[in-house]
C-alpha cells in the first residue's frame, strides 16, 4: 500500500511554501532547485506557483486527492518537511479539497458529528 500523501497533495496546493533562500541550490549546500523558486524578500524565496491566491506548487505532479507526488521530494524545502501527516496544516489542506481528516497514520478520523 502506498503512503497516503502519494494520493493527496493537498498541502502542495493550499499554502505558500516560503523558506530561506540558502535552501536553494543557487547557494552551496542548498538542495531545492533554484529554477523552481521565486524571490519573496531579499532573504526568502517561495516555490513557484505557491505565492498566489490559489497556490499550486510547480513541483506537484498528478492530481490533488487522486494521485499526487512531489517531483523533488528528496530535495524539498524545510517548510515542506515540517508538514506531518494528519497535523493541523495537513487536515486544513485536505478540507480545502473536500478530503476527510486523517490521523498521524493516515487513517480517516471519526466524524465529530456522527
Amino acid at each position: 500500500m502506498s503512503h497516503v500523501c502519494m494520493s493527496c497533495g493537498a498541502c502542495c496546493a493550499s499554502f505558500r511554501v516560503s523558506f530561506y533562500f540558502g535552501e536553494s541550490d543557487a547557494v552551496p549546500g542548498g538542495t531545492v532547485p533554484n529554477a523552481l523558486v521565486e524571490p519573496v524578500t531579499p532573504f526568502l524565496v517561495a516555490m513557484r506557483g505557491t505565492n498566489q491566491p490559489q497556490p499550486h506548487c510547480t513541483a506537484l505532479q498528478g492530481r490533488v486527492g487522486e494521485a499526487a507526488s512531489c517531483g523533488i521530494y528528496e530535495l524539498r524545502a524545510s517548510t515542506c518537511r515540517e508538514v506531518d501527516v494528519g497535523d493541523e496544516r495537513c487536515n486544513t489542506a485536505r478540507a480545502r479539497y473536500g478530503l476527510p481528516a486523517i490521523d498521524e497514520h493516515g487513517v480517516p478520523t471519526p466524524d465529530a458529528c456522527a
